[in-house]
């Protein structure tokens, strides 16, 4: 006989089950029959595993966990990049997403078991109070770190705005911690950042895409522009080992750089999965040439950029072929501050070319395949000299013409 613990599993997964037929009855509607009795088959299957799991597993587990880990699993089966998120994931999503959030501002790795600071960001609570790059963090709040993982160090750095938090420094030199009272406070992530490579020519490197990324970009030209005296005569834009991020943002970016075109479209099932989205008139640059600089870690939002730019002719792509990421993931929250992000859309390029799984092809190949292209050379010397992809970027960009008007492709929609 059943006990009541897999009875009441399976009444829960049934009646999910039968919810979720009832919701989408009306899309359903049209579709044969044949096989409706599949999923209670499958349900009384996963009540089944549940209830053996819960009754002979070697350590006592709960319902909530299980039934938690079976939606983690059946979202995680669909595709690479489709997960189920619980509260603290899909903060971290709408904090990358947003480009903001409320903390003190450290960017931290963990070195030799411990938990050490890259670097504090300009203007942000832990900067005003001195913590410097290489400070080794040991407590927070009295309690000490965990060396494992960032997550728990992070979170518990994180906090409403204008809450106190003790943070306890190592430092090299001391003998005893330094502890810190910091008070949090909202922390911009800006992931765009901008130098001059020599006069006329500059150098733009986006490390993500956020919601901030387009406005970000177009600050960081302007006061290049500046910097420079007059207009700029080349840009190297660089997206190695950019992973992505937010679709508009890099829809704003490759708009900065194109008069009029299709940037990008994508197909999928839905009405909001399908759309097509084209280019403004302005160009920051006034067709001035750029290149740029990509490689196997250039993935999704980056690939966008570089495929935009490379289809309409407004930039040559040099490098290495792209990740190939032709995805886009909807976040699509859930109760309880959870959410599902799931792949909803293939996109393709201004031609009409799907990267999935096949990436872009520069058009300039370089044979070095190095996360850190740098050559020996002085600190602090120019860019140029301790990076040698940027220098053969550079020496592109004095050879390129000027974009042309009018040399743009339409795309080719099935």
């Amino acid at each position: 006989m059943r006990n009541k613990s897999g009875n009441a599993l399976l009444l829960a997964v049934g009646i999910a089950i039968g919810l979720s037929l009832g919701l989408t009855h009306g899309v359903l509607a049209d579709k044969p029959a044949a096989g409706a009795d599949l999923p209670w088959q499958d349900a009384r299957m996963l009540a089944a595993v549940l209830e053996r799991v819960k009754h002979d597993y070697v350590n006592p587990v709960d319902d909530h966990q299980l039934l938690q880990a079976a939606i983690r699993g059946m979202v995680a089966s669909l595709d690479p990049y489709s997960a189920y998120l619980d509260g603290d994931e899909y903060d971290e999503v709408k904090i990358s997403s947003s480009g903001r959030y409320f903390g003190v501002g450290i960017e931290l790795s963990i070195e030799d078991e411990q938990v050490v600071v890259i670097a504090p960001f300009d203007g942000s609570p832990a900067a005003q109070a001195g913590i410097r790059s290489g400070d080794i963090i040991v407590t927070i709040d009295g309690i000490p770190v965990n060396n494992n993982t960032l997550a728990d160090t992070i979170g518990r750095m994180r906090g409403a705005e204008g809450t106190s938090v003790k943070i306890g420094i190592m430092r090299e030199g001391n003998q005893e911690p330094m502890v810190f009272t910091l008070k949090r406070s909202r922390v911009d992530l800006h992931s765009v950042k901008g130098e001059m490579l020599e006069p006329g020519y500059a150098y733009l490197r986006i490390s993500q895409f956020s919601e901030t990324t387009g406005d970000d970009l177009n600050a960081t030209i302007k006061d290049l522009r500046k910097h420079n005296g007059a207009p700029l005569k080349g840009l190297v834009l660089d997206l190695r080992d950019n992973p992505g991020g937010v679709l508009e943002a890099a829809v704003a970016v490759a708009d900065a750089f194109l008069d009029s075109g299709v940037i990008v479209t994508a197909k999928g099932r839905t009405p909001d999965s399908k759309f097509e989205m084209d280019a403004t008139p302005g160009d920051v640059l006034n067709g001035a040439p750029i290149v740029v600089l990509v490689n196997g870690g250039s993935a999704s939002a980056a690939e966008i950029v570089a495929g935009a730019l490379k289809d309409q002719h407004r930039a040559k792509v040099m490098g290495r072929t792209t990740f190939g990421k032709g995805s886009v993931q909807t976040i699509i929250p859930l109760s309880d501050d959870r959410a599902v992000k799931l792949t909803t859309s293939l996109y393709y390029t201004p031609s009409g070319v799907s990267i999935n799984h096949r990436g872009i092809a520069p058009d300039i190949e370089l044979e070095r395949d190095s996360k850190t292209p740098v050559t020996p050379a002085t600190e602090g010397a120019p860019l140029q000299q301790r990076d040698s992809e940027v220098k053969r970027a550079l020496e592109e960009l004095k050879v390129s013409p000027s974009a042309r008007p009018g040399a743009v492709t339409t795309a080719a929609r099935a």
